[in-house]
């Protein structure tokens, strides 16, 4: 199976993100998932979808599975919600996880903590460190080396595959903080990684390919 586009990436963590935060208008028509995948605060990268592009990136995710229709008979609009935590036996930490990771990119375990918030307490970073070591024995998530600079390391998801992750790994450090020349060690070992994540993310697929065969 094809790797998760970034538009899938961030429709999918848009359904995870408002089934949490807000239940009582879930699951999504197009235009509110279209609106949820649009908002400028708790996004980066921020992006302009129209109907079309987060129509197609549905699609794609109720063809993997990761997403269903779930409109019934009689009503106005279709809706939408996810079946990631079904289709990958996730649990609700994990998700929330999973969630925030996609729709705000490479971050420490201290921050997702804090980001995971409102769709999952966790009561240390110890414990998001241990979900996010969980999810990166199954290939689902990978630590990034330490930049120069940098408190603690970033994690990334790897639903998007290792290339998407290399893109975020190579995101500019907070310019405020100032950074010693590049090591070229550093460089050797960030291409160790991301090689390491071809290899998890090939797993991945094999693994999402047989679940999808399953569902069909």
């Amino acid at each position: 199976m094809h790797q998760a586009t970034p538009e899938e990436i961030r429709v999918l963590g848009c359904l995870i993100e408002k089934q949490r935060t807000t239940p009582d208008q879930y699951p999504l028509t197009l235009n509110a998932l279209r609106n949820a995948c649009n908002q400028t605060t708790n996004r980066d990268p921020v992006v302009q979808y129209d109907e079309a592009t987060v129509r197609q990136a549905l699609e794609r995710l109720i063809h993997r599975g990761w997403v269903r229709n779930a409109s019934w008979a009689g009503s106005r609009a279709m809706k939408y919600r996810h079946r990631l935590d079904e289709a990958l036996a996730l649990s609700s930490e994990d998700l929330a996880v999973l969630a925030v990771l996609m729709l705000r990119g490479a971050q420490t375990a201290a921050e997702v903590r804090q980001r995971c918030e409102r769709m999952h307490k966790f009561a240390s970073v110890e414990e998001v460190e241990a979900c996010l070591d969980a999810l990166a024995q199954r290939g689902l998530v990978a630590q990034l080396p330490r930049r120069p600079g940098e408190r603690g390391r970033r994690y990334v998801q790897l639903l998007g595959g290792a290339a998407a992750a290399a893109s975020t790994a190579g995101a500019e450090p907070d310019p405020r903080t100032e950074s010693p020349a590049p090591d070229p060690a550093a460089a050797s070992q960030l291409a160790e990684r991301v090689a390491e994540l071809e290899r998890r993310v090939a797993a991945l697929e094999r693994a999402l390919g047989r679940s999808a065969d399953q569902l069909t």
